[in-house]
């Protein structure tokens, strides 16, 4: 497998993830619960500042 196939495949799986924590922040939220500390960091979101925000 040439590096350029690994950085797509990476790519690809980093893109997967980030939609499906998304996904699931969304819901949560919509839900009126707490979303995943997980989800929240793929997204970028620190979860203790979430915390404050609702």
């Amino acid at each position: 497998m040439s590096v350029q196939t690994k950085t797509r495949g990476n790519a690809f799986t980093r893109a997967f993830a980030v939609m499906s924590a998304a996904i699931s922040v969304s819901a949560a939220v919509e839900n009126h619960r707490r979303p995943t500390s997980r989800d929240l960091n793929t997204l970028g979101i620190d979860p203790k500042a979430f915390d404050r925000l609702i």
